[in-house]
């Protein structure tokens, strides 16, 4: 049994299908069906059960097939030591970002890590928490940034920026009239969300906890992305709250729109990297760092220290 044979143990049991398998193993679909089925000979026992429409791992598969994970993460890091070893800024850095977030770092931040460290560049992944959660834990991604609170054994968060929340409005809304805004008015109007699944979207009902119950949820409407929820607004259809990142240039660049802040104290949120702990290249991950506030994204104040898993601090405003 090789490496390779638990690569495609792995992805076969991730994608539930030999076909999509063999085109993420980048081989045919031949070579991964022959490849289990050695594996699962010398085992003496079935991995997966096949049918035409789809196929199911079984009990004692699900096992193996973890311990396949960590196996395949130990060996990764036997190549990123030595990498790190020769040069921790030389070869890519597989950086996992979440939604909310990527659209408006990433336009800042890609040039000044061009900048810092010319020959790592950036292989990016968006996503949500949970799924670049177990990447990062696969040893697909290096690092990830999200937000806080995010707490996963084997990995390490560094905040790195606390992000203060705006709200956007239309341009000939009332609350245009008001300097800046109170949290609980959220419940007043036509609330513009996230759809459920999406930590930002249940960071702003934190921020109004009077919009969760059920008149107030009656009261909103979801968008796919943050954007689009912009581009709503600017219709005149509600309000919406946004990062700082997504809202504080939106007033001179959409005369549609207008952003005020909150009511002090300020709901934000705190933005970390997170890594596992025995990834070694420190030195990449404290470039990435210092490229995310230089990019200096609208509105943030930077923080920052190493906390181990279950001791992440995160405060929901301030």
């Amino acid at each position: 049994m090789t490496l390779t044979d638990l690569r495609y143990l792995v992805a076969l049991a991730h994608e539930r299908h030999f076909g999509r398998a063999a085109e993420k193993c980048h081989v045919s679909q031949p070579t991964l069906s022959v490849a289990v089925k050695k594996v699962e000979e010398e085992l003496g026992i079935q991995l997966f059960e096949r049918s035409a429409s789809e196929v199911k791992i079984t009990e004692t598969g699900r096992r193996i097939v973890a311990q396949a994970e960590r196996v395949l993460m130990e060996a990764s890091q036997i190549q990123e030591i030595a990498a790190a070893g020769k040069d921790p800024l030389a070869g890519p850095l597989r950086v996992g970002v979440i939604y909310t977030i990527g659209p408006y770092l990433l336009p800042r931040l890609i040039p000044r890590v061009h900048q810092l460290a010319p020959r790592m560049p950036l292989i990016i992944q968006e996503n949500f928490t949970a799924r670049l959660a177990e990447a990062l834990k696969r040893g697909e991604l290096d690092v990830i940034i999200i937000s806080l609170p995010f707490d996963e054994a084997g990995v390490v968060a560094q905040p790195v920026y606390d992000e203060p929340f705006r709200v956007l409005i239309p341009a000939d809304h009332p609350w245009n009239a008001e300097s800046e805004i109170d949290p609980q008015h959220l419940a007043d109007d036509q609330l513009l969300l996230l759809g459920a699944g999406n930590c930002f979207r249940d960071q702003v009902l934190e921020v109004c906890p009077s919009c969760r119950n059920i008149g107030g949820l009656q009261r909103t409407l979801e968008g796919s992305s943050l954007e689009t929820i912009r581009h709503m607004v600017a219709t005149g259809l509600g309000v919406t709250v946004l990062p700082s990142s997504a809202a504080d240039e939106m007033a001179t660049q959409n005369p549609l729109v207008a952003v005020r802040p909150f009511t002090m104290p300020e709901p934000s949120r705190r933005v970390a990297l997170a890594w596992r702990v025995t990834y070694p290249r420190n030195g990449a991950i404290d470039v990435l760092r210092a490229a995310i506030l230089d990019s200096a994204l609208p509105g943030v104040r930077p923080v920052g220290r190493a906390v181990p898993p279950g001791q992440v601090p995160w405060v929901d405003s301030r």
